[in-house]
């Protein structure tokens, strides 16, 4: 794990963060020679949203209509 100190930090803050997404690996920051804070890069996968991953995963049971749930009767306008 590399170490700076928070000056550099600082200094090359974009660089830093950039180097920790690009190698994978974290970086550990200090203070007058005490951790301070540790930069770790997240997983692609986290960060990442797909739409229509579970397209044809999955099914909805018993005929149920999800669009009109027949609750209309349920609700009034207010005027």
């Amino acid at each position: 794990m590399r170490t700076i100190v928070v000056s550099e930090f600082k200094a090359k803050c974009i660089a830093v963060l950039r180097e920790a997404q690009r190698t994978g690996e974290p970086i550990l920051i200090t203070r007058r020679g005490r951790p301070l804070a540790r930069v770790e890069p997240l997983a692609a996968d986290a960060t990442e949203r797909r739409l229509g991953v579970y397209r044809g995963r999955m099914r909805v049971k018993g005929g149920v209509d999800l669009v009109h749930s027949g609750s209309e009767g349920d609700w009034e306008m207010l005027g």
